[in-house]
């Protein structure tokens, strides 16, 4: 006859010890190892194999440990837990550790059934990490079993590389470029999207009709949305633009996938508005249909809309869980260390005699085509217009561009019809705030309408190819001088360029201009989105060897790109200024690219920010003055940036252009203002413009995020803080448990930054067991061959490095040796961690004793899709004063802090052996306590369960937590108040 084993109960088979999880039955039953993973899963039939109920085992008294044993022994225990009991059941598995401020969408999924969000928060903040919180978190819980992620193209590698490094979600692309590939894996009958459960699609593939259906049906039951304002459009948008028919084709996709009730859907965008009240209503309606008819205007409204829409600022998140946020004190305060302004400068430069010469001629030319093609009908019109703005564009970036535009067929020049011509050719020439359609639009465009064009251009081509170098291009050596001094005060800046022979013309011209210790790349779009990634960390990397191999800090890093790296993409840890070498035409296209290293992350307090802009081009100058002054005065009234609607920067642009073919470079500035032909559209864009800036102030009060207060985020952030610790814990224990296991460690940095916090370890005198696992981890070379190991405080790593984060695979390695030495005192070698130990202190004026608990616990955890058996573990710090027989428990806090007592004094070996002996055989006197602790932390967790589903009464029917006993007592700690020297003698260490 078998016994029956209950969920969480501890059993002895195959030589060890194993938790019974809740899928056992009477004839099999499913085990974990004591301590163990859910990698380590095993199925045990016990009519086959011996299987015997088992106990934990006490502590060895003549097992001693120093000062330090305790600490590394919670430690190693907290890392190898990979779920914890707790509401959040996958924060012990992710390589990040969140803001609280993260939390927030987090806390408001988890009260809805079906989680409908709109994430909404600012550039830099971490809508990503928020977005992977609640993926990983619903993927853990069973409320979700397959995501999708929509994303343009250019951000899919990110993405891709965001959910593996940090979340441990392991996603396949689903780009054009991956397609054919993946359909070769299939099935007959078998759609992509069913094979793999996790994958990143890029939005403009899966808008193709094919494509679209098979998602459509294979959808699934997670989805998230990324740049979501670019998936709508307004009621009242242009009609036959490239821009509002792929947004309308996006849009009917997402509406037919929010449609499915019970499709969890995240809507990310720091853009939600964009100053069109209609688009902000059809991305509501796609959270849920009721909220695009909501009344914003009554409190009602918005407090609806709050359960669903979150937008904060960089203000709102700068200083968080503070008294100002309504709590009793700072004790939970964290600070975020968003930089906290941007040094800009306007920098003008005057053309040469010479290139001055060619813009005239230029600008007689372009006056030319377009009066000629006025005259033969209003197709000609527009492929001239469009010509004409590729040629000034191009002409005033560089002589590469200028060269390369004069010479190349103008794209609007295939259209048939006069609309035709406007799609093809404003994408290549304007700066659309919206233009998620990044990939192609920095090849220079073409200017030739026709053969017989060819000659006069070709004559300006030729003249603009012998302007290169600085004796002819002064833009360039105003460059020079400016990113010599920005390089001299520590900076490593990005230059920004509109095309991609000016970045290639930049790169060959700055090589070696800049000094030795400066090492100079170039990204455009040339490159694939995962080559624009590889060449920047290579750029890093590059000049960090420089850096290392020199002894010299000084080595700098200059990255030349277009605006392909302009959103989306992360450069904050790389680089720390940003000069815009080309004026954009619209002032929103400059926040995008500044927003790249101003964001969380960032280790400069200040961002340094150049605008380079030509006074004499009759151009920039009247871009920078009517554009780039509104914006920046509205930035400045209201505290926040609000996007230049296109229409707005467009309407001034055109009116430039206009300007400059009529009155050539010398024009004033009031009389572009002056005319009546653009009076009236000037006002009518300055009414459009400030109604934009009003719209984004009222929200920023209407919509500001209230259904979650911050109180009880602090909870739940102390919660989590108590069952895991943080990340510096880990790099700590790391550093002493490698010095303790005889590893070579040096905490001079590799990376460049002394700040850094990285490390590197030689593993060739550790103990055989550790190097056998880390061999498994990072490779048997880089063991056999005792080679530096860097660990980094980044969890994105490259081949044979270790992320100092919990869920590394090298650090569980550790803790896992750590823990396992610790609990067999025949490991031979080194032995960090110890089960027992005395120490002798002046942070004690009592006998006092610090047990190290490892309880288990039984979830029933009911969801949409039925209910849930787990078993999770928690590690906790108990402390007593006195005797065991008459123990004076003290609260957690005053437990914690005897990890930090440091001996003050020797302690007699036979001393020791005595103190830890009473302790040891006093513990049953404490197993009333120890399991009265159990139930309390339990009805904690119940609570906390309860806390954070409080809105949704369907999911906490039927929650249970049940505590495991007997609780394990992994480490005993005896604290002994240092007596005077007259009453001590014979000490030893």
């Amino acid at each position: 006859m078998s016994l029956t084993y209950t969920a969480g109960s501890l059993v002895a088979a195959r030589g060890r010890e194993w938790v019974v999880l809740p899928e056992s039955a009477s004839d099999m039953l499913v085990l974990r190892p004591l301590g163990g993973s859910e990698d380590d899963i095993a199925a045990v039939f016990p009519a086959f194999e011996d299987v015997r109920p088992a106990e934990f085992a006490a502590p060895s008294p003549t097992d001693l440990g120093d000062q330090r044993a305790a600490g590394l022994l919670r430690t190693a225990l907290r890392i190898g837990f990979r779920s914890g009991a707790g509401p959040f059941r996958s924060l012990a598995s992710i390589a990040v550790e969140p803001r609280a401020y993260q939390l927030v969408p987090l806390l408001m999924a988890l009260r809805q059934r079906t989680v409908r969000l709109l994430i909404s928060d600012d550039v830099g903040i971490g809508k990503t990490v928020e977005a992977g919180l609640i993926a990983k978190e619903l993927l853990a819980q069973g409320e979700a079993t397959r995501l999708a992620v929509l994303c343009s193209p250019a951000l899919a590698e990110q993405w891709q590389g965001e959910l593996r490094e940090k979340f441990g979600i392991d996603a396949e692309l689903v780009l054009a470029s991956t397609v054919t590939r993946l359909e070769r894996g299939l099935e007959l009958g078998q759609s992509l999207f069913d094979k793999h459960p996790y994958t990143i699609i890029s939005t403009d593939f899966i808008k193709s009709t094919r494509h679209r259906e098979d998602f459509v049906r294979n959808c699934p039951d997670l989805v998230i949305v990324d740049e979501a304002h670019s998936c709508v459009a307004a009621d009242d948008a242009g009609q036959g633009s490239a821009s509002s028919s792929s947004n309308q084709l996006r849009y009917e996709l997402l509406r037919r996938i929010s449609a499915d009730a019970d499709r969890h859907l995240l809507l990310l965008t720091a853009t939600p508005h964009s100053g069109k009240e209609s688009a902000f209503r059809n991305l509501l309606g796609l959270v849920r249909p009721e909220l695009a008819t909501l009344d914003l205007e009554s409190k009602a409204g918005r407090v609806k809309l709050a359960e669903y829409f979150v937008a904060r600022k960089r203000a709102d998140v700068r200083t968080y869980l503070t008294k100002e946020d309504g709590l009793s004190d700072d004790s939970l305060a964290e600070r975020t260390a968003f930089p906290s302004d941007r040094w800009t400068k306007d920098e003008p430069y005057k053309l040469s005699p010479a290139y001055r010469a060619l813009l005239d001629d230029a600008i007689a030319y372009a006056r030319d085509r377009v009066q000629a093609a006025g005259e033969q009908g209003k197709r000609e019109a527009r492929v001239a217009w469009w010509s004409v703005i590729a040629l000034l564009r191009s002409m005033v970036s560089s002589p590469a561009a200028a060269a390369q535009t004069l010479k190349t067929r103008s794209e609007s020049a295939a259209a048939r019809t006069a609309q035709e011509a406007d799609v093809l050719g404003a994408p290549v020439a304007a700066d659309s705030a919206e233009n998620d359609r990044l990939e192609g639009m920095d090849v220079a465009p073409g200017a030739a309408e026709s053969e017989e064009a060819g000659a006069r251009l070709l004559e300006l081509s030729q003249r603009a190819a012998e302007l290169v170098g600085p004796a002819e291009d002064v833009k360039l050596k105003a460059l020079t001088k400016h990113l010599k001094s920005l390089i001299a005060e520590g900076y490593h800046p990005i230059v920004f360029c509109r095309y991609i022979p000016t970045a290639d013309y930049l790169a060959a011209q700055l090589d070696g201009k800049l000094g030795k210790k400066t090492k100079i790349a170039a990204v455009t779009g040339t490159l694939s989105p995962q080559q624009r990634l590889e060449r920047i960390e290579q750029l890093a990397a590059e000049s960090a060897e420089s850096a290392e191999e020199a002894g010299d800090q000084a080595v700098r890093r200059v990255l030349i790109a277009t605006d392909c790296l302009s959103e989306g993409v992360n450069l904050q840890h790389h680089f720390d200024a940003v000069v815009h070498y080309d004026l954009a035409w619209n002032p929103t296209r400059h926040d995008q690219r500044e927003g790249r290293v101003d964001r969380y992350g960032q280790k400069r307090d200040q961002v340094r920010v150049i605008t380079m802009f030509g006074e004499d081009n009759g151009i920039d100058g009247k871009v920078l003055e009517v554009l780039f002054a509104k914006h920046r005065q509205i930035k400045k009234d209201l505290g926040i940036s609000v996007s230049v609607p296109d229409e707005t920067a467009s309407g001034v642009t055109d009116a430039v252009v206009e300007w400059l073919l009529l009155h050539g470079r010398q024009g004033s500035q009031e009389s572009l203002f002056e005319l009546d032909s653009h009076q009236e559209s000037f006002d009518r864009i300055q009414r459009e413009w400030s109604s934009a800036a009003e719209r984004e102030k009222t929200s920023q009060s209407k919509y500001a995020q209230r259904s979650i207060h911050p109180e009880e985020v602090a909870r739940e952030v102390a919660a989590v803080r108590a069952a895991l610790g943080g990340a510096d814990e880990v790099r700590d224990f790391a550093l002493e448990a490698l010095r303790d296991l005889d590893a070579l460690v040096r905490t001079a940095t590799f990376s460049g930054r002394d700040d850094s916090g990285d490390f590197t370890a030689q593993a060739g005198g550790a103990p055989a067991g550790l190097r056998d696992a880390l061999a498994a981890t990072l490779g048997g070379r880089l063991i056999e061959e005792d080679r530096e190991i860097p660990f980094r405080t980044t969890p994105a790593i490259g081949r044979g490095e270790a992320a100092l984060v919990r869920t590394d695979p090298a650090i569980g390695a550790i803790a896992s040796y750590v823990l396992d030495s610790a609990l067999d005192a025949n490991t031979p070698g080194p032995r960090p961690a110890r089960r027992c130990g005395v120490v002798t202190t002046d942070a004690v004026t009592i006998r006092t004793t610090l047990l190290l608990v490892r309880y288990r616990f039984h979830l029933t955890l009911p969801s949409r899709t039925g209910e849930r058996q787990l078993v999770a573990e928690d590690a906790r710090l108990l402390a007593y004063e006195g005797m065991p027989s008459r123990a004076r428990w003290l609260d957690d806090e005053a437990a914690a802090a005897l990890l930090a007592a440091r001996a003050s004094a020797n302690t007699h070996e036979q001393l020791a052996r005595n103190q830890i002996g009473r302790a040891l055989d006093g513990l049953p006197d404490l197993a009333g306590h120890l399991t009265e602790y159990g139930t309390s932390l339990a009805a904690e967790l119940d609570a906390s369960h309860r806390r954070v589903r409080k809105a949704n009464e369907e999911i906490v029917r039927g929650l249970k937590v049940v505590p495991q006993e007997p609780a394990d007592v992994l480490g005993v700690y005896v604290y002994l108040p240092q007596q005077p020297a007259s009453t001590v003698s014979g000490a030893e260490a």
